[in-house]
Formats: C-alpha cells, sequence, structure tokens
C-alpha cells in the first residue's frame, strides 16, 4: 500500500507545532500501525530528517504508551484496541491518515506525538495503597470473593490508562480512567479500610490536574481499548458522595 501521513510535528509545550505530510510505500498490509511509523522513521533518518517521536513499549495492548489520535479517533478506526494492535489492513491503499497527539491539558506535549501523562500516575500515588494483610494464596477450593464481584473488580483493573478517554471526552475528563482505580479496590474487601479517604484523595488530584468535569456522553467508553464501562463512574460518584456524607458527620 501507498498512504499519505499528515503527522503533527511540534518541538514541545511550547511550541505552536504544526501537521506535516509524508508519504509511504510498499506498506505491508499485515504491519501493525507502529511498524509502518518506523518504517517512515527509517526512511527519514536515512535522508538526516528529524524522525517523528511516539510513545511505545510492549506493543502487546498491555503498557498504554502507544496513544495515538487517528483520523479523529483513539487509537484508530477499531474498537477495543490499542494503536500497537492496530494493523494496516484496516486501511487502504491511497488513504491519508491523520496522526495526532492526545489533546488535553493535563497532557502538555513533550515532543511531536509524546505527550506527559504522569499526572495520571498522581492521581494513583494519591490513592495510596492497601494497608490490610491480605494473607496467603488461598486453597483452590476456596472463593473468599463472589466470581461476580471478582469479575467486575477485575473489569475495573483492565485499564491501562492509556488517556483515551481523556482524548475522547470534549471536556477531557478523566472520571473513567478515576472510576476504573478507584472501583477496582472499592469493590473488594481488602480496600475497605482507606475507602472514603483513597475516593476522595483521587478526585482532589484529579481536579488538581486539571481534568475537566464529565459530560456524560459515554465517549469513553466508546473509545476505551479495554472498554471499561461507564457504571464504574457512577459507583465513583457513589463512593465520593459516601466519603462526603461520613466525614461531615464525624
Amino acid at each position: 500500500m501507498n498512504l499519505k501521513l499528515k503527522i503533527w510535528r511540534q518541538k514541545n509545550a511550547e511550541d505552536k507545532g504544526a501537521f506535516e505530510s509524508y508519504d509511504v510505500s510498499d506498506v505491508s498490509p499485515d504491519m501493525s500501525f507502529l511498524e509502518m511509523l518506523d518504517v517512515l522513521n527509517e526512511n527519514l533518518s536515512r535522508e538526516g530528517k528529524d524522525p517523528v517521536h511516539f510513545d511505545h513499549d510492549c506493543r502487546e495492548g498491555i503498557c498504554g504508551m502507544c496513544s495515538l489520535y487517528i483520523n479523529g479517533k483513539p487509537h484508530g478506526p477499531k474498537d477495543a484496541v490499542t494503536t500497537c494492535q492496530l494493523h494496516m489492513r484496516s486501511f487502504k491503499d491511497g488513504d491519508i491518515i491523520v496522526i495526532e497527539p492526545w489533546r488535553a491539558s493535563a497532557f502538555p506535549v513533550h515532543k511531536d506525538l509524546v505527550v506527559d501523562r504522569s499526572s495520571f500516575d498522581r492521581i494513583i500515588q494519591a490513592g495510596g495503597y492497601v494497608n490490610v494483610n491480605t494473607g496467603g494464596v488461598p486453597d483452590a477450593n476456596e472463593i473468599a470473593i463472589p466470581k461476580v464481584i471478582a469479575d467486575e473488580a477485575m473489569d475495573a483493573a483492565q485499564c491501562i490508562g492509556c488517556g483515551a478517554c481523556v482524548a475522547a471526552c470534549k471536556n477531557a475528563s478523566a472520571m473513567l480512567f478515576t472510576a476504573a482505580k478507584v472501583s477496582q479496590l472499592a469493590l473488594l474487601p481488602q480496600g475497605q479500610v482507606e475507602r472514603h479517604s483513597r475516593v476522595e484523595a483521587m478526585v482532589a488530584q484529579m481536579e488538581e490536574e486539571g481534568f475537566g468535569n464529565c459530560t456524560n456522553t459515554q465517549a469513553c467508553e466508546a473509545v476505551c481499548p479495554k472498554e471499561i464501562s461507564v457504571t464504574h463512574i457512577a459507583r465513583l460518584n457513589r463512593e465520593y458522595l459516601a466519603a462526603k456524607a461520613s466525614s461531615d458527620n464525624i
């Protein structure tokens, strides 16, 4: 396949940035999207030009680093995949592909397509640790937690913190991310000790980072590569109200 790429190039957070066009040829449909960018960068390096900077790590859909806005959608046109899991067979010969970084004030651009998502790390850090002794490995036939609860907690724990939810939200809200991190512990008995302090601290940090409010349009759920449900946002709101009611009564 022969493709034309329109890629956002930006030197740093202070630079205005602009789109630049590149042609790539002989792209195999079996290439991943990141492999296609690797080919582009090899060509640019041979020409003595600055390669396009983009984040990547595991390339297995686990780490959440490969965060690209592709043709107006986080992670590209396919549902429930990260950018590294997107293959070029999802495009056609002659296509024009527009590639941008996440656009949110809480995710400042480092360079080109690389954004600083350390705000997510600080939200998690604000939640603290689980202080209870979780014990040893249980017997195989022991079910300490009902399966429906364990499954829901695991669904929330699947969040890889890629930031697609923020990128898709017109308010750049981090509610789905924060809700997933709150839910995975709020659902389990081990997370009950710090339940109220955790949600208050994480929401406060989320607001301090400059993320917007939830829009209730469910765009976050639609683009989440792990299909995290917005029902976790409803739980976050309940947890937060309960924490505030408890602290008000003290």
